[in-house]
């Protein structure tokens, strides 16, 4: 049997995102696929066109899991544990699918990241998280942009070693969480001043 028999898009899309969490994003070329498959580069140019497409076959596969671990952890639930389960369902994806992540938060060209339902599906959570916190809709991107800013930064941290060793880095996630929640809670009104 040939050592192509069995390869499919799907298969390499996964295997990529695979690699992805192995060995970071960057890595994922069409030589370093066809390196895991046995077979030559050319080989697999009649799946995908080029790594670029390769990546961004794997951020449309990543966003379609990340959406649905998210979902999974907001069901049913508003406010404070909402944020909570989010929060912890958003580090523990992280830290296990690092890679994958990563290839969440790449910008795709438009009609790519149109046409991905995962993208969308992780916009739509990400304001309907706010709910329970009574933010206006006006100033709900600005809430949405700093709940993921502080959590994408947090967890991105902790996966790169960026905290070292010292303190307790559990401690320091909780207090994370309680001043993002706090600060949700009291959202200033686009006409309050900044001091």
């Amino acid at each position: 049997m040939s050592p192509r028999a069995g390869i499919t898009a799907a298969r390499l899309v996964e295997a990529a995102a695979d690699l992805a969490d192995e060995v970071g994003l960057e890595q994922v070329t069409v030589s370093a696929l066809a390196r895991r498959f046995g077979v030559a580069d050319a080989s697999l140019y009649s799946h995908v066109r080029s790594a670029a497409d390769l990546r961004q076959r794997v951020s449309a596969q990543a966003a379609a899991e990340f959406s649905e671990v998210l979902a999974e952890a907001i069901a049913g639930v508003s406010g404070e544990e909402a944020l909570t389960r989010c929060a912890l369902a958003f580090r523990r994806y992280v830290l296990e699918h690092p890679g994958r992540y990563a290839a969440t938060t790449v910008r795709l060209p438009p009609e790519v990241a149109a046409a991905s339902e995962g993208h969308r599906r992780i916009a739509r959570l990400s304001y309907r998280l706010l709910e329970g916190y009574g933010i206006p809709p006006e100033a709900s991107t600005d809430a949405v942009r700093f709940c993921r800013s502080a959590l994408h930064g947090f967890v991105t941290l902790e996966a790169a070693g960026g905290f070292g060793s010292e303190g307790d880095r559990e401690a320091s996630w909780l207090a994370t969480l309680r001043g993002v929640g706090r600060a949700l809670a009291s959202w200033p009104r686009d006409d309050a001043p900044l001091a």
